[in-house]
């Protein structure tokens, strides 16, 4: 069996104005860097094998933080990102119905196969199904659960990717409405075992004293 702590990064600025982030790369603000060093804090007596992080700043500089006190180096893999969003990345979570209502509508509706508009410049920022996302980020979550198996690790990664984990270990469908509360630099306890994942806990947020903000819903 392997133990799998599943963190969500810390604050980023973003976070706290409730604008869509994806695959833009935004570092942590002055309190995300707070929360990452009382998570790592909380972690340091805990055995880890490994840390692995998505390739955005906002998870590494998370990540770093443990990985300073367990010394350890961090395993960067892309495919730990946030979900791709397209063109609705960058806005206000307020602005987009009126931007664009039809694809928003879809977006609530969690069309399993939806993509978002892709970027007006014509960037590679194309959008992602939420089938698309869910099947990267949990072979993803899985390759590093056998390959140190028997062990404890930590990924660190979004929000969308915690959910996803979730999903998958209360064997929900894509489409089912989101009851969770998705916390900042919260640890998330899974296990792996003969090719199921496994919730033991969630949201475990203790260790940074205030209210987190939630902005993934």
């Amino acid at each position: 069996m392997t133990e799998i702590l599943l963190i969500r990064h810390g604050e980023t600025a973003w976070n706290a104005v409730r604008k869509l982030q994806g695959h833009l790369d935004i570092p942590l603000n002055a309190e995300g860097r707070r929360q990452a060093k009382a998570l790592a804090a909380e972690l340091q007596q805990e055995k880890l094998a490994a840390i692995i992080s998505s390739d955005l700043q906002r998870a590494i500089q998370t990540a770093g933080e443990i990985a300073r006190l367990q010394g350890l180096p961090t395993r960067i893999d892309a495919d730990l990102r946030e979900r791709c969003f397209g063109d609705f990345e960058g806005k206000l979570y307020s602005e987009l119905p009126e931007i664009y209502p039809e694809a928003y509508a879809h977006w609530r509706l969690r069309d399993p196969d939806f993509h978002f508009p892709p970027k007006a410049d014509g960037s590679e920022n194309v959008g992602e199904s939420i089938r698309e996302f869910q099947q990267r980020t949990i072979n993803c979550v899985v390759h590093y659960a056998e390959q140190y198996a028997g062990q404890k690790i930590a990924i660190v990664a979004h929000g969308g990717v915690l959910e996803c984990a979730y999903r998958a270990s209360m064997n929900l469908p894509l489409n089912a409405e989101r009851t969770i509360t998705i916390f900042n630099a919260s640890i998330n306890r899974f296990t792996y075992q003969d090719g199921r994942l496994s919730l033991l806990s969630w949201g475990d947020i203790e260790h940074l004293g205030d209210a987190m903000l939630d902005e993934v819903n």
